[in-house]
């Protein structure tokens, strides 16, 4: 990179801004669909009913209150039926209302009381107006192969199910995704707006100077470029969720600042200790770069165990992280060396009086506040790892009582129209809220479902069932839950007792539905989660083997990143689930989304493994040049605890401004990243880690014979890339 310098930033800052310019194509080819298993019963339900009967549901749920009367006056009948006649049939495919079937039924009856089909419509029209008749429904159901079409449907049409006279509100499935998209483009938008600058101010200060705080921020936006360039190829041959635009743009800019933080500081390091640029530059990427190396494969490892997961959402934050850490830590072993190597001692232009009296020598080293705690924590090692263990496992009590949602409307915050409507569809049209269960029976006709209908309206939890549909061999039973949140026990009990039922002869009972979908989601997940965390464990064991040489810090490294993951958790249940405090976040308490607290274990688990690796490779360096235990956790502190803390710092920053959204699933990442980085970063690396390694004594650096040769055979020890005249050690007693 030092002797391809002017080449390696041409051409990388090149395919960075164009792969940025064609990647921007990518908003119009990402969905908003994937969080369900397609492998799933509910999923096959769902897909027999609409074969049979056509899209069962409606995309558009639309509540029509008139201004005064109830909705049997003509004059409403007249402007609605009208109003839902014009919308146009390239972009609506069906429009069902409460007019019409009520119409409907009145016809058949008159023609032949006896018709089965006018007791059905009847039973339906009652089913789409409140008791009072104050309000009715009209399902509308978009055209569109795919969600991503009938979304933009929904765009142009969202305007025109107004009617005068007429209060009209608009939820359903296409509602919610709309809004929940539009906040989230907004929300990332203001993250970045309100992080940027602040971060440029803090790398200012860290760094002391504007020329090196400005390399990372740019290595961070091409990394967020080129990742944009990924997706839309990935995009083109695959379903992509618009959430991994979010995950691309938090992790490439976050890991891009913390890899760049770590390769300017080592760098400054070198020059600091009197080495020419192009030595400086290859003892950085040798040592730091070498790091950054160790630390984006374990977390694109992490990343890519949402691989195993069969919902497309997950499968998503997966290609958006996956490319995102790829190109930021890429970015950082290319175009950043190179760059040093063109600014050399340049790298401190536009410094701080600080700075300037540090180069000059004025001011004495830094790292003497980090010297005094490394050496607190040595003499009083039990003191320190007894009480952040007790910590640890307090904070994570609550996590025995979490429990799994998906995305309703309580992810919206309150006032906001789709919320409103997906709200009181539930309250006063529970059968046609979307929150029902859908039983589907393949084989029989309408009349010998009927007492099979019977049986799923005696389930406790269940208010009432009728027939929404049959045709073609299939019948398609819509049962009203009782309660009015779908996610809860009683709802879910209700599921499975239905399943438990023995269909009619011949007949197969499939179960869906929204609560169904929900279960059938968390059991696909938790039958992938130990494969997950077999991948997270395995691949850091191995790595940190390869890289350090000893069979207990790794071990030590999996069990201190289990511990914060939990603990972070365990908070974050106790105030998204139990709200407690969701009243200052201004967030609905709910079942916590099993995707989003996937991506974050997943996230957290390679965050944490990460500062463990910047840690532990100046352990580690200053080991292999012969300190002493206490002495090397002492120089790893002092080395790094600043640019730890620093990089942490940033993180929060960048990843805390999610914190600021409106959508209660982006806030609780900001939320979870802010607990999750502080606790790791502090008591857990600076303090925790290195009493237990005080504690381990020289077995923390040991290996068998024959592993330990197949980790020197690997060649990937710091001393055989790095030059003599190393940083000195930190002395015993210093």
């Amino acid at each position: 990179m030092h002797r391809l310098r002017w080449t390696t930033v041409i051409v990388v800052v090149a395919a960075s801004i164009a792969s940025g310019v064609w990647g921007l194509g990518v908003f119009g080819q990402l969905s908003e669909g994937g969080y369900i298993d397609p492998g799933s019963e509910s999923a096959r339900a769902a897909e027999v009913a609409e074969e049979a009967l056509g899209p069962q549901g409606g995309d558009v749920i639309v509540i029509y209150t008139p201004d005064g009367g109830n909705v049997d006056d003509p004059g409403v009948a007249q402007a609605v039926t009208a109003s839902l006649q014009a919308l146009p049939s390239d972009k609506v495919q069906e429009a069902n209302s409460y007019w019409q079937l009520a119409a409907f039924a009145s016809q058949a009856t008159a023609a032949n009381p006896q018709d089965p089909r006018a007791a059905q419509a009847a039973a339906q029209a009652a089913q789409f107006a409140t008791p009072d008749k104050r309000s009715a429904i009209a399902l509308v159901t978009l055209a569109g192969a795919t969600e991503t079409e009938k979304l933009e449907h929904f765009r142009d049409l969202k305007d025109a199910f107004a009617v005068d006279g007429v209060e009209t509100k608009v939820g359903g499935a296409a509602a919610l995704q709309d809004s929940t998209s539009q906040r989230s483009k907004q929300d990332l938008t203001l993250a970045e707006g309100v992080s940027l600058p602040v971060v440029l101010v803090l790398l200012v200060l860290i760094f002391g100077s504007l020329v090196a705080a400005a390399l990372p921020v740019l290595v961070g936006g091409l990394a967020v470029l080129g990742a944009l360039g990924v997706l839309h190829v990935i995009a083109l041959t695959t379903e992509v969720n618009s959430f991994a635009v979010n995950v691309a743009s938090l992790l490439g800019l976050g890991m891009a600042i913390d890899y760049g933080l770590f390769m300017v500081g080592r760098f400054r390091e070198e020059l600091a200790a009197g080495r020419a640029t192009a030595t400086a530059v290859r003892n950085t990427v040798a040592t730091a770069g070498r790091t950054v190396a160790f630390s984006a494969t374990l977390l694109i490892i992490a990343l890519a165990g949402l691989m195993l997961f069969p919902q497309g959402f997950l499968k998503s934050l997966s290609y958006g992280g996956m490319s995102a850490v790829a190109l930021a830590a890429f970015t950082s072993l290319t175009l950043l060396p190179a760059m040093l190597g063109l600014l050399g001692p340049r790298v401190d232009k536009l410094a701080l009086p600080r700075r300037k009296k540090q180069i000059k020598g004025d001011k004495p080293v830094e790292g003497t506040g980090w010297e005094r705690l490394a050496r607190f924590v040595m003499k009083r090692p039990v003191l320190i790892a007894l009480p952040i263990l007790a910590l640890l496992v307090f904070l994570a009590v609550p996590i025995k009582g979490v429990e799994f949602g998906e995305i309703d409307e309580r992810v919206l915050p309150s006032g906001d129209p789709a919320r409103e409507a997906l709200a009181e569809l539930k309250s006063e049209f529970p059968a046609m809220s979307g929150t029902g269960v859908q039983v589907v029976l393949k084989g029989v006709d309408a009349v010998a479902a009927q007492p099979f209908v019977a049986e799923v309206a005696n389930v406790d939890g269940i208010g009432e069932a009728t027939i929404s549909g049959a045709e073609n061999g299939v019948t398609v039973i819509t049962a009203a839950l009782e309660s009015e949140d779908a996610l809860d026990r009683t709802s879910k009990d209700a599921v499975e007792a239905i399943r438990g039922l023995n269909p009619p002869s011949g007949a197969e009972l499939l179960v869906g539905g929204f609560s169904a979908r929900n279960m059938d989601s968390i059991e696909a997940t938790t039958a992938q989660l130990p494969w997950m965390v077999l991948l997270l464990a395995g691949a850091t064991l191995v790595l940190m083997f390869l890289a350090f040489g000893s069979i207990l810090l790794p071990v030590k490294a999996v069990v201190m990143s289990a511990l914060s993951l939990t603990a972070t958790f365990g908070v974050l249940v106790f105030v998204f689930q139990e709200g407690h405090g969701a009243g200052l976040l201004n967030v609905t308490p709910a079942p916590l989304e099993v995707g989003i607290v996937v991506l974050m274990a997943a996230v957290v688990f390679g965050l944490s493994t990460d500062y463990e690796v910047f840690l532990l490779s100046r352990m580690v360096e200053a080991r292999a040049k012969g300190a002493s235990t206490a002495d090397a956790v002492v120089t790893g502190i002092v080395r790094t605890g600043r640019v730890i803390s620093a990089a942490a710092i940033l993180l929060v920053v960048v990843t805390g401004a999610f914190a600021l959204s409106s959508l209660t699933m982006m806030r609780f990442i900001g939320v979870g990243m802010i607990l999750a980085l502080v606790l790791d970063a502090t008591v857990v690396r600076m303090l925790l880690v290195p009493a237990v390694i005080r504690l381990l004594g020289d077995a923390a650096w040991w290996a068998p014979g024959p592993l330990r040769r197949l980790q020197e055979r690997a060649g990937l020890a710091e001393s055989d890339e790095v030059e003599e005249d190393e940083v000195p050690l930190v002395p015993s007693g210093s």
